[in-house]
């Protein structure tokens, strides 16, 4: 599990997506969450907008998982 490190209280699904290097810019998290599935603490999530925490995980099949750290 890949640590993405926050400076912030929390971060967006789509700004995790940059962050995490999934995607290359913020325009296409809503594109990327229409065709891959995506998982946030063993719970499917397609919101861009979802807020993410420390210590919240997020898996995506055949890029990794992840895990919100601060």
């Amino acid at each position: 599990m890949k640590p993405v490190k926050i400076e912030t209280e929390y971060i967006t699904l789509g700004q995790f997506l940059k962050l995490a290097e999934v995607i290359q810019t913020g325009g296409m998290a809503k594109w990327f969450l229409q065709e891959y599935a995506i998982f946030v603490n063993g719970e499917p999530e397609n919101r861009r907008g979802k807020k993410l925490v420390a210590d919240d995980t997020v898996d995506i099949p055949d890029f990794g998982s992840f895990i919100v750290k601060n």
